[in-house]
Parts: structure tokens; sequence; C-alpha cells
């Protein structure tokens, strides 16, 4: 069975940066395409990024282009989201999510497993 679980977030002042993780167990890391999405306070959840490869990313928000970026570290079958240069319009629970067949998606309901989410803050 494939689990997903995120860790690094937290509180963090605006303009510094944060390094979140997402650990799969049941499954190889490289079988699956993985999202991060953002749930913002009294907001629905949204797609930032998604990866099919270590250095590929399909962004999905203009604003995180040159700020946010994912990698995969394929012996721990562990996904990375590099969030540099954080804003207020940032925070939120921080969701990784995995899909096949490897390929991104816009979609929230094609993606099959979720994390349980980690909590990111960013003080202005």
């Amino acid at each position: 069975q494939v689990q997903l679980v995120e860790s690094g977030g937290g509180l963090v002042q605006s303009g510094e940066s944060r390094r979140l993780s997402c650990v799969m167990s049941g499954d190889t890391l490289d079988y699956w395409a993985i999202g991060w999405f953002r749930q913002a306070p009294g907001k629905g959840r949204e797609v930032v990024l998604c990866s099919t490869r270590g250095s590929e990313s399909t962004y999905y928000e203009d604003s995180v282009k040159d700020r946010f970026s994912i990698s995969r570290e394929r012996a721990k079958n562990t996904v990375y989201l590099q969030m540099n240069s954080l804003k207020p319009a940032d925070p939120g629970i921080y969701f990784c999510s995995a899909r096949r067949p490897y390929i991104c998606s816009v979609q929230e309901s094609l993606y099959r497993y979720w994390g349980q989410g980690t909590q990111v803050t960013v003080s202005s």
C-alpha cells in the first residue's frame, strides 16, 4: 500500500526558505508523478507544481516559478519541495500526492494517494 508522509513545514519569516519532504513507502517513487498542492486558509486545495522526473517540474502558479522547485532523492524514495523567498501568499497546508500514469495533471482527482499535509506559516 502506497503511503506518503510530508514534513518540513512550520513557521517561517517572509523572504526565508523552507524545504518540504515527501517520503513514499509501499512503492518505488520512479513509478509516480508527484504533485504538490496547497490548501490556503479558507480556500480549496490547488496544485502548485508537479514533477515526473528529478529535474523536471510543471508549474501551475506563475508566482512560484522562480522560487519553488522539486527534486527527487531516489535512494531515499523522497521528493523535496524547495521553497525560496516565501511570501505571505504562500502559506497553507502543503500536500504531496502521487499519480499514475507517470504524467502530471492539474486535476486533483487524478492523483491517487495523498499525504497528511504539512503546515507552512509565513509571517510578514
